[in-house]
């Protein structure tokens, strides 16, 4: 095999590689596929920069309703260890707890929610309407 001969092959082993490379590179650009749409749906539910400040007004909003209630429930108990101790039972209702001064007014349940009172443990909660 003389020198020529052997850059001849060379050359036609690099004509060769560049080919195949060529050829995968196009083959793997064309066509829709699925990776795209997963990437976008992975985008939508790890949130969006764009709308990063009103999602978060949202989440403190949110978490300032609970804190709110958590507190509101907070000053019912309370009364209601206050109403115990005073008249030595369980109020009948919450209204009670209010005629008798030792709540201003009954809990507000936010929307979709209700108070629920149980006279014989004297527990109050809220929970979603049935």
């Amino acid at each position: 095999m003389t020198r020529h001969n052997f850059q001849l092959k060379q050359t036609d082993m690099m004509n060769y590689l560049y080919s195949i490379l060529v050829i995968g590179f196009l083959a793997g650009c064309g066509g829709d596929s699925a990776e795209p749409k997963e990437a976008k749906v992975q985008i939508a539910e790890e949130g969006n920069p764009l709308t990063a400040p009103v999602d978060y007004l949202g989440a403190v909003n949110k978490a300032n309703k609970f804190s709110n209630k958590s507190i509101e429930l907070a000053q019912v108990n309370k009364a209601m260890q206050e109403f115990v101790i005073t008249e030595g039972r369980n109020p009948k209702d919450l209204a009670e707890l209010v005629e008798s001064g030792f709540l201003a007014q009954e809990p507000k349940a936010p929307y979709g929610m209700e108070v629920q009172y149980d006279p014989q443990t004297g527990k109050v909660s809220i929970q979603a309407k049935q």
